[in-house]
């Protein structure tokens, strides 16, 4: 049962999304903090599109660790639990998440999350500049900060917005700028962003464009250039971004099954913050519109081989793989069905 709100937008797939996604054995989560979304994304029995929201207030970072999706909104930090073992099902759906917590940080603006081998989460502070777990008598404990930032401060100066983990911990971290004013990344969102090596906290590369979403995968450090549109990796040893692909969409939000990663696309928003970046130039000179998308990338090729497209919605935030799950879905707080939804521990 999905909320009572009648939807305004429109999900469609490539001809073989579904089957890609069911040969792999996963299905997909997203967030759109515009709409305050969260989608479940899956294959149903007869391999069409099977298409499950709850509504969240400005939801935004995902992570996925076991049985757990977690996922920051507004003002908390939400961890949800699968309430089904493997091979239970509820309705056709072979994984329902329950928010089963939720810590209010206030609004801190958190992208990026992992969860650690101990079950905390270290999780990208974006308001503050810093990276940060959850505190046990505030709204949040800092863990580290980038060399240029003189203090823990609610200014926004940076535009810290991602992480790398390596061994658990994190190893690169992607911003905006290395300004240490409120707001200062704005003044440099075509060329000022980096990547910064947590450990020694020097940069690895700079002259980004709004870098988001760092992932090392397969022995790269992957990275998506949100001010030109391009998909691609660091090469750390000569310190140079690398384009795989270009993507007609703000880039922001990675994921990776196998052989393929998932991007996820917005469209720009006519405001100061996009305004003035190559992407607007390339989509121009190619002749298409920014999309509101995730598209699934051959890391092979660089070819898109498979996209999920929304009408009627203007961006997406995150992007996570649930790796075998099939068909999801969630509970929210609209209905009643969470007061009913009641599992002992066994």
């Amino acid at each position: 049962m999905i909320d009572e709100e009648k939807p305004t937008w429109e999900i469609n797939s490539s001809r073989l999304f579904t089957s890609w996604l069911s040969a792999q054995n996963a299905s997909l989560v997203f967030t759109t903090y515009q709409a305050n979304k969260l989608f479940l994304v899956g294959a149903n029995h007869e391999n069409g599109l099977s298409i499950f929201e709850r509504t969240f207030n400005r939801c935004m970072g995902l992570a996925v660790k076991g049985s757990q999706l977690w996922m920051s909104s507004l003002y908390q930090l939400w961890r949800f639990e699968n309430f089904l073992d493997p091979g239970q099902f509820s309705d056709g759906y072979d994984a329902m998440y329950v928010p089963v917590s939720g810590h209010t940080t206030g609004d801190i603006d958190i992208h990026d999350i992992h969860i650690r081998e101990d079950g905390s989460p270290l999780f990208v502070n974006t308001r503050f500049n810093c990276l940060a777990t959850l505190g046990h008598r505030f709204s949040f404990e800092p863990v580290w900060k980038p060399p240029f930032i003189d203090r823990i401060a609610a200014e926004d100066r940076c535009h810290l917005n991602g992480m790398a983990i390596q061994n658990d911990m994190a190893r690169y971290v992607t911003c905006v700028s290395n300004s240490n004013l409120s707001e200062g990344w704005r003044d440099h969102r075509a060329d000022g962003g980096l990547v910064i090596d947590v450990e020694s906290g020097e940069p690895v590369v700079g002259g980004l464009s709004m870098p988001h979403s760092p992932r090392l995968y397969s022995d790269k450090l992957w990275i998506l250039q949100a001010g030109t549109g391009e998909f691609g990796y660091i090469d750390v040893n000569k310190g140079k971004f690398e384009p795989v692909c270009f993507l007609p969409g703000f880039a922001r939000g990675l994921t990776f099954i196998g052989e393929y990663a998932v991007v996820g696309l917005s469209k720009p928003r006519n405001n100061k913050t996009f305004n003035g970046l190559a992407l607007n130039e390339r989509l121009e000179r190619e002749g298409t519109k920014a999309k509101c998308a995730a598209y699934v990338v051959n890391l092979r090729t660089g070819d898109v081989e498979h996209m999920l497209e929304i009408d009627g919605m203007g961006e997406i935030y995150d992007v996570a793989v649930l790796p075998g799950v099939k068909r999801p879905k969630a509970l929210g707080f609209k209905t009643d069905e969470i007061r009913f939804t009641i599992r002992p521990e066994n």
